[in-house]
């Protein structure tokens, strides 16, 4: 048999040998590529991945910076005020995470924006002085201290070269606590109270109750560091509480507290210690020697069983020492005694009568460098008189120190007629423009119109003389004792309306309270105890025109020695570039 050889037929199967051959190599080298792309591709998320984790890492630690700072810095303020914050300025600044807190800070570097190491950037960015609030205070004026605080934070080792960087701008602020038109340490009650206006800012540093079968009306922001709420409370359901709320200026809940700079402790009985006599061997110059009204004072005036006298002082230090035959008979009256019908107490009073203590300051020669400087007047009556009730009156108060007046004491305090209101056409009115910058701190407040009697003030209700209009000019610093609760024992005791106390028959709305003022309550009474009881017991309601007195919104018209409330406002935070130090957002 003839075998044919097809030549073309083996070349053409070595051909597409070859074909194969070279599809074989091109795809072995595009698979070669496309895993060197995703293994290029990986290692560069790789790469993003820590460059990112470790960004986030260094923004938390530079955080951690500013907050440690923070935390200090508030700690502070809050047992020695704005001078101890400065004065601490420079040991901030070398404080930053380390590894003795805890290991994990030593896979950071911290720096100040300035290039120092192990530093924190902490500066003054404005001065102590008056300012418009920021934050959620914002419509209230402070005396406020700006910071700024700055960390940047890199990893101690690794491939990322990141640096992240936290800036926080922040004010360290006392607010004057007769900016509100009311404020409370605890819970602040409307509960089941007449219509109700309120003029001004209101804040709690408990909750709010304002249930009520009257309508109640708030015209500017109120807050709280509890709740706001309508409450079945003192016997009365929410289906009686069928007054309206209205919020002109919104509210808030849940805010922070604001209280005294006197230290950690702002219990009633310690805030109450603002009252009192300090006790021997503490500073003036203490957190709570600071807020204290028997230093404030510059006249200072003590009752015992055997001694009267009056104590000039200035810093802290008596100058001149008055007694009772240094014509301190001129406008003071110890012989003084009154029935308190809530109290089930005789009074004895030691009765100051500021219109002849102004004229006394305007021409006794031994007091003349205090005559026309803001007069703080102390007064301690401390005698002790069994079943008797050691309390403090003022009378004759229309005309006060041109200068402003405030009456602070740790004795139950009574004010008799009209108050700081020289121009009569005033009377009855919201027009303060005649009054001077004054103020009443006592353990609790009775108001009396011109029409009371002493001689009187034992008879029933009915046989007493009847309270005519009284108009009283001041903010209004006092205890209270507190309502009972659910149970309906001594029910609003506590409340907002009862604050000013009254033994008097105004007619069941029929004569007018009125008071221009900013009440305020930061602590439970702890000489007048007796609680409030309905009208008709020992007195009858006046029609009560509460209002905000406007005049307390500028500074240099604030009442002598008003209280501050300090507070921390956290003003901006910003991831800033790092190495800045005067970011300002975009």
């Amino acid at each position: 048999m003839k075998t044919t050889l097809n030549v073309k037929g083996i070349a053409g199967r070595r051909g597409e040998r070859g074909y194969v051959m070279v599809v074989v190599v091109f795809m072995a080298a595009l698979s070669l590529m496309v895993m060197a792309a995703t293994l290029s591709r990986t290692g560069a998320t790789s790469r993003l991945n820590s460059r990112n984790n470790s960004y986030l890492e260094c923004l938390s630690a530079s955080e951690a910076g500013t907050e440690r700072i923070v935390a200090r810095m508030i700690s502070d303020y809050r047992n020695g005020g704005d001078a101890l914050v400065t004065a601490n300025l420079g040991q901030y600044r070398t404080n930053v995470p380390s590894a003795s807190d805890s290991p994990y800070w030593s896979s950071f570097v911290f720096s100040d924006a300035m290039g120092n190491l192990g530093r924190t950037y902490v500066q003054v960015t404005s001065n102590y002085s008056y300012v418009q609030l920021e934050s959620q205070y914002a419509g209230l004026g402070g005396f406020a201290t700006g910071y700024r605080v700055i960390s940047n934070a890199r990893p101690a080792s690794g491939q990322t070269s990141v640096v992240n960087a936290v800036q926080q701008d922040l004010q360290l602020a006392t607010i004057p606590v007769f900016q509100f038109a009311i404020f409370y340490s605890g819970l602040l009650e409307f509960t089941w109270a007449a219509p109700f206006t309120v003029r001004g800012r209101t804040h709690s540093n408990g909750s709010i109750y304002t249930g009520s079968s009257q309508n109640l009306t708030f015209e500017d922001y109120v807050t709280s560091s509890g709740t706001i709420q309508k409450k079945a409370w003192a016997g009365y359901s929410l289906g009686a509480m069928s007054g309206g709320i209205g919020y002109g200026g919104g509210s808030s809940t849940n805010v922070p507290s604001l209280t005294l700079p006197i230290g950690t402790n702002n219990t009633s009985s310690a805030v109450r210690e603002i009252l009192n006599i300090p006790p021997s061997g503490e500073s003036p110059t203490s957190a709570m020697g600071k807020e204290r009204y028997y230093n404030k004072a510059n006249m200072i005036l003590l009752v015992s069983n055997s001694t009267v006298q009056l104590m000039l002082q200035s810093n802290y230090t008596a100058t001149i020492t008055l007694q009772w035959t240094n014509s301190l008979s001129a406008f003071v009256n110890t012989n003084v005694s009154f029935y308190d019908a809530r109290e089930g107490q005789t009074v004895l009073a030691t009765e100051i009568d500021a219109g002849k203590l102004t004229k006394w300051l305007a021409t006794n020669a031994a007091v003349s460098s205090v005559a026309t400087a803001p007069i703080i007047l102390y007064v301690a009556d401390n005698r002790s008189a069994a079943s008797k009730l050691e309390s403090i009156r003022l009378v004759n108060g229309t005309t006060l120190p041109t200068s402003g007046f405030t009456l602070a004491t740790p004795n139950p305090l009574y004010v008799l007629g009209h108050y700081n209101v020289t121009n009569s056409s005033h009377l009855g009115t919201t027009n303060t423009s005649s009054s001077v910058p004054a103020s009443l701190a006592s353990d609790a407040l009775t108001i009396l119109s011109s029409n009371w009697a002493d001689s009187k003030s034992a008879y029933s209700l009915g046989s007493r003389n009847k309270a005519v209009d009284t108009t009283v000019n001041a903010a209004v610093l006092t205890g209270i004792v507190p309502s009972g609760g659910a149970d309906g024992s001594s029910p609003f005791s506590g409340g907002v309306m009862n604050v000013p106390r009254l033994l008097e028959d105004w007619g069941n709305g029929s004569k007018h309270l009125t008071l221009n003022t900013s009440l305020v309550n930061l602590f439970n009474s702890a000489r007048a105890l007796g609680a409030w009881d309905t009208p008709g017991v020992f007195y009858y309601a006046p029609s009560r025109d509460f209002s905000f007195d406007l005049n307390f919104k500028n500074p240099s018209r604030l009442p002598p020695g008003t209280p501050q409330l300090g507070t921390f406002i956290r003003g901006r935070w910003y991831n800033a570039p790092a190495g800045v130090t005067n970011y300002a957002g975009l």
